[in-house]
């Protein structure tokens, strides 16, 4: 079932004010707060014009479409969710970015293991507490260009490694019980 979320929508850029369809049950997706999201892009801003972002455990596909909004190339949303899968199409087609969208109906661990791809930003928000991050922050560094940035929402009691692979933890912000955390390559 389909639900317009009360707190759901772009911040900033082409589509800004565009109201998103959230999913359901916060088992599904857990969507991120309007207050963590502008402060996620305050961080990331000047990065993000004409580039390439990577949305996983994408949900409602709200991080990539503020990316698109505000300017990047294309985006890449991952979900193994089918419902996700349907509705970031259609928040997408609502915002008028679907010819710079592509949306992948998988694992996100399959994804990161299978794709060819590089992007320069990743968006990582997984389920919180499941030690997905981390397992993600591993397999991210093969797809991720030089001079990328993964931009990591967790749990804020969450842990995660310094470095991984050729990506460093940069820096770390908490917001009550979210934490974001950016790495750069």
């Amino acid at each position: 079932a389909f639900l317009w979320g009360e707190l759901m929508r772009v911040i900033t850029g082409t589509a800004r004010g565009r109201k998103l369809v959230t999913l359901e049950g916060e088992e599904i997706v857990r969507p991120t707060t309007d207050r963590v999201k502008e402060a996620m892009f305050s961080i990331i801003q000047f990065d993000i014009p004409g580039k390439s972002v990577l949305d996983l455990f994408a949900g409602s596909g709200q991080l990539g479409i503020e990316a698109l909004s505000r300017g990047a190339e294309k985006a890449v949303f991952v979900d193994k969710s089918a419902e996700a899968f349907s509705v970031v199409k259609q928040n997408l087609k609502s915002c008028g970015l679907s010819d710079k969208a592509t949306v992948v109906n998988s694992d996100s661990f399959g994804f990161l293991r299978s794709t060819a791809e590089k992007f320069d930003i990743i968006l990582l928000d997984p389920p919180y507490n499941r030690q997905m991050a981390e397992t993600a922050l591993s397999l991210v560094d093969s797809v991720l260009k030089d001079g990328g940035i993964v931009m990591c929402e967790t749990d804020y009691r969450e842990e995660l490694p310094e470095e991984v692979g050729d990506i460093k933890k940069f820096k770390e912000y908490k917001y009550s019980k979210t934490k974001l955390t950016t790495y750069k390559k």
